[in-house]
């Protein structure tokens, strides 16, 4: 019987609080198992509309390696996967191979374009840094040639550090070189000439560095 007792007596304070804070606890339960459904379902969500947009992806795959792909097949498969399955990687795929397509040919606006919205779409904390950094560097390069130097630079300056890689250091060399700023120019070329491991990047950056050299000399 004391036992018993004792038992009793010992969970008295936990029945307490469970009673004290009863509804407290309840709203807490309900809010967990809310979250636990709406994480679940988004999933399943984002799932099937993955399986979806690979599905619109080949029919983009497709068209796109034709070697006269139809612009305007490609135009609606893109405002189909930018309407619906914005979040989707099969977006981002078929935004970058059609602003390359569009380098390519020559077309530099439309390229722009498109790359623009790949920084758009993978931009900030929860973004995607290696499309984001491939669509700035692509970016940059239009704009250089486009001899827009000041947006060039804007462009690739988030991923313009010491600790970047070789082919930013050297781009920013050539914008910097194009804005007449030939001592900034050459410690990104010389930069790049560490970073570089292949013999034919190192010797054309060499050549760079050399050309400033020249271009001093002559003055």
């Amino acid at each position: 019987m004391n036992n018993v007792y004792e038992n009793s007596m010992r969970f008295l304070p936990f029945l307490k609080f469970l009673d004290r804070y009863k509804s407290l606890l309840i709203s807490i339960l309900i809010i967990v198992i809310i979250t636990v459904i709406y994480f679940v379902a988004s999933n399943q969500i984002q799932q099937t509309k993955n399986e979806k947009a690979s599905i619109i992806y080949n029919e983009w795959t497709e068209e796109i390696s034709k070697e006269k792909p139809n612009s305007e097949k490609l135009d609606n498969i893109l405002k189909t996967l930018l309407d619906s399955y914005k979040k989707t990687g099969y977006l981002k795929l078929a935004l970058l191979s059609k602003a390359n397509l569009d380098a390519k040919s020559n077309n530099l606006e439309e390229a722009l374009t498109n790359f623009n919205q790949i920084i758009n779409l993978t931009d900030g904390f929860y973004g995607n840094k290696v499309f984001n950094k491939i669509a700035r560097v692509s970016a940059s390069r239009i704009l250089l040639s486009l001899d827009n130097y000041t947006e060039a630079l804007i462009m690739i300056e988030k991923y313009s550090s010491s600790d970047t890689n070789a082919y930013i250091h050297e781009l920013t060399g050539d914008i910097l070189l194009k804005q007449e700023k030939t001592n900034l120019a050459k410690d990104q070329y010389e930069m790049a000439l560490v970073k570089y491991s292949d013999q034919t990047s190192k010797s054309i950056v060499t050549m760079k560095i050399s050309n400033i050299g020249l271009k001093k000399s002559e003055k």
